[in-house]
């Protein structure tokens, strides 16, 4: 993996600014439609676990102290 790493930073270095710039750019949308993904994901599974009564109600002080130990 390192070593195709570095051989994709050794190629953008050899394109042209305006193709770096498009890249970062398809980059950066991809990463965003992946990070909805896994949001969709994690609420798909919070819907199904409260469904199946998985999920106890909690108050916001009972979440900080889970969050917090």
């Amino acid at each position: 993996m390192q070593s195709n790493f570095a051989d994709v930073l050794e190629a953008v270095d050899e394109l042209p600014i305006d193709e770096k710039e498009m890249l970062v750019d398809i980059l950066q949308h991809r990463m965003i439609e992946d990070r909805r993904e896994a949001l969709r994901v994690e609420i798909e599974n919070s819907r199904r676990e409260f469904a199946e009564g998985l999920c106890k109600p909690s108050t916001p002080e009972e979440i900080l102290r889970e969050v917090l130990s």
